[in-house]
């Protein structure tokens, strides 16, 4: 059943999201933003939906915490490399071509029909189809992820992504010589205003931040270190390529005519650090390079 808690302000001028996150201390106020979002806060005995309403001393309000859903995805034996677990969360090392969760059109061989396998907890915040996920990378994109396993981890490991306190660095193959040995992409990214498939650099986009440093130069090509501030759909593919250096492979943003042919963008989540939820110890994970990473560089080299 939902859990109801009905609670009483006892000051004036405090945002309702704020309130609750003080008075509520086991979710965390993105949590009750969430919730205020969905409609599932009411204010004097009517439905509000606004984080920022400013309460008054004495104002009643009921939040309903809804009862975590019955997660109905189909369990799938898939193995998985799983870097590291504990009671808290996993580390898993997704590899190339396994999608995270279902959608239209992947509703099996997803990281989650794996998950549903291998764990019998999984935290429910994103629901039934996205159980434990609290950050996705694309597709054809390998490398390390965080899984919560309860829904503490998950708004804990959250706010780190929304704070910008987590540390993730991925690795790249680019076309073309980079001249400079690192820098710094500031470009706003919103959804492509003709292809609804694709993102692209737009001044009326959501604010979005890579830190790149060269790694090794080839004759036709950079392998780059790529460090995340933000984490926008398709970001580094999108940066990269807006500053004409698009990621080898990449089916939406690269080249028609590449030097080394692969399918899917050379792209690896190689490094992943954050707080533990619990202990509020920093953990850092390094993944070694896959096969199939391996080869192109190889390749390139080569050229």
């Amino acid at each position: 059943m939902d859990e109801i808690i009905r609670l009483i302000c006892d000051e004036d001028g405090i945002r309702l999201d704020v309130y609750l996150g003080n008075a509520i201390s086991s979710h965390s106020r993105s949590y009750m933003q969430k919730l205020i979002s969905e409609g599932h806060v009411a204010l004097n005995g009517h439905p509000c939906g606004i984080k920022k309403q400013i309460l008054n001393k004495g104002d009643l309000v009921d939040v309903v915490i809804p009862d975590a859903e019955l997660l109905d995805v189909v369990a799938e034996d898939i193995a998985l490399d799983i870097i590291y677990e504990d009671q808290d969360l996993m580390v898993v090392n997704k590899p190339q071509g396994m999608v995270v969760h279902p959608a239209p059109g992947n509703y099996s061989g997803t990281l989650v029909n794996a998950l549903m396998n291998t764990s019998d907890r999984l935290s429910s915040i994103n629901g039934v189809i996205r159980p434990g996920i609290v950050h996705r990378i694309d597709k054809d994109t390998s490398g390390l992820l965080m899984v919560a396993k309860n829904n503490h981890a998950h708004e804990f490991l959250a706010d780190q992504l929304k704070a910008k306190t987590t540390l993730r660095v991925y690795w790249a193959i680019v076309n073309g010589q980079m001249k400079e040995t690192a820098g710094t992409i500031d470009a706003p990214i919103a959804r492509h205003p003709v292809d609804r498939k694709k993102n692209a650099i737009r001044q009326d986009g959501r604010n979005a931040v890579t830190h790149f440093e060269v790694l090794e130069r080839f004759k036709f090509h950079t392998l780059v270190a790529l460090k995340l501030e933000t984490g926008r759909t398709h970001q580094i593919r999108v940066h990269m390529a807006s500053i004409g250096y698009p990621l080898v492979g990449d089916p939406v943003y690269g080249l028609k005519n590449e030097k080394v042919k692969h399918v899917g963008q050379l792209l690896h989540a190689k490094k992943l650090g954050f707080m533990h939820p619990s202990t509020g110890q920093w953990m850092e994970f390094d993944s070694e390079l896959p096969d199939y990473f391996v080869r192109v560089l190889e390749k390139c080299r080569a050229l």
